[in-house]
């Protein structure tokens, strides 16, 4: 299999805080827009649950930055754990573009926690859920040509995973009752257009990235492309129960309804969870073939 490059304990270890990394930064970014998208047809507890969500995320978020920061130092100088708190080569991965995002990224997840502060702090958090996605453009794989293309497609989907990550501890709180219904049916509609745009994205990345069907099947970084896009699917058919069985069951009292829609939504979390790691996978011990 070409592409994979080998395993240590530090590729092992890179993988789990940059899966960790991910889910703090889609569940601050999510927080964020679960909080402006749905301000007014949500609950005030949902609402102060969400920006809990987020804050709580954003400063996971930050711890996890800097471990992953001295790793990377780790990493590349040869001199194992010491070379994470070595001033000589963490002034090297300052200087990589490991440092830029850094930059974006822990000024976006600062900024997030501006979501606490009324009025004006939401706009500031909507401008950091941005930065932390931006972030993301700075290293990996989008760094390739056209450059602005492949960062532009990542923006939108990291936005629009992060719309419907953030979006899954706050709709199973309010699936407990047939009362959070209304709020399910109005996050189905939205998840709609979501969902289109991580579709496109998702194409469009993959086929930049891999460049022909020899480098989706033939190399181990689309061989885990298509993994993940086979576990995507399997969610995206489960929240099609929730939005076309499981949340007109809650609305009409159903028995049962609440405990199969909160039970489906718990599955939902896991599945993100195995997809973070295979994507850190994907972008730390594979090498796309390029198109």
């Amino acid at each position: 299999m070409t592409g994979l490059a080998s395993l240590d304990a530090f590729a092992v270890a890179s993988v789990l805080f940059k899966a960790s990394g991910y889910g703090a930064a889609l569940l601050a970014m999510g927080g964020v827009l679960f909080v402006v998208a749905f301000a007014v047809r949500a609950d005030p507890a949902t609402l102060t649950f969400a920006r809990r969500i987020a804050v709580a995320a954003a400063l996971i978020g930050l711890a996890v930055l800097a471990a992953r920061f001295g790793l990377r130092a780790a990493r590349i100088s040869g001199m194992r754990w010491d070379g994470a708190i070595d001033p000589t080569m963490l002034g090297v991965v300052w200087q990589s573009p490991l440092g830029t995002a850094a930059l974006f990224r822990g000024l976006g997840e600062g900024a997030i926690l501006a979501i606490l502060i009324p009025g004006v702090g939401r706009v500031i958090a909507l401008g950091g859920a941005v930065l932390v996605a931006l972030s993301y453009t700075q290293i990996g794989h989008t760094l390739g040509d056209p450059r602005w293309l492949l960062g532009t497609l990542l923006t939108v989907h990291l936005v629009a995973v992060a719309f419907w990550v953030g979006a899954l501890a706050p709709l199973h709180r309010v699936a407990a009752t047939p009362a959070g219904a209304p709020l399910l049916h109005a996050f189905g509609i939205a998840a709609t257009g979501a969902v289109g745009l991580l579709a496109v994205a998702g194409v469009g990345l993959a086929w930049f990235l891999t460049g022909s069907l020899s480098g989706l099947f033939g190399t181990a970084y689309g061989i885990g492309l298509l993994a993940k896009v086979a576990l995507v699917t399997g969610l995206l058919g489960l929240a099609a129960l929730n939005k076309w069985r499981l949340v007109p069951d809650l609305r009409q009292g159903t028995p049962g309804a609440a405990a199969k829609l909160r039970r489906s939504i718990m599955i939902e979390g896991v599945g993100v969870i195995v997809i973070l790691v295979l994507t850190a996978a994907i972008t730390t011990v594979t090498t796309p073939s390029g198109g």
